[in-house]
């Protein structure tokens, strides 16, 4: 049984990403910024609080936009979705 356990508790070599690092995600809705470690690839980058730069990930919505978490309907259409939807059914 011994054995048994102690293979379990190895780990595997080169399983995570190498390039695990703090990224900044902000909600382009409502200029709301957050940073967490993540792998996502970024060609932009932004200064921080801190002082140092950052990859920047750009969201259309986050937790401080989103209808269920604010308790409002807000209607965010940053690629014009809603206007072609509106102009593709209205001929019919």
């Amino acid at each position: 049984m011994h054995l048994f356990y102690k293979k379990l508790n190895t780990m595997k070599k080169d399983l995570h990403p190498s390039n695990y690092r703090l990224v900044v995600f902000k909600d382009m809705s409502n200029d709301y910024a957050f940073m967490t470690k993540s792998c996502i690839d970024s060609r932009e980058t932004v200064k921080w609080e801190d002082g140092n730069e950052y990859p920047l990930i750009k969201l259309e919505i986050s937790h401080t936009s989103h209808p269920f978490y604010t308790g409002k309907m807000k209607l965010v259409d940053t690629a014009g979705r809603i206007d072609k939807f509106r102009t593709r059914y209205n001929k019919k």
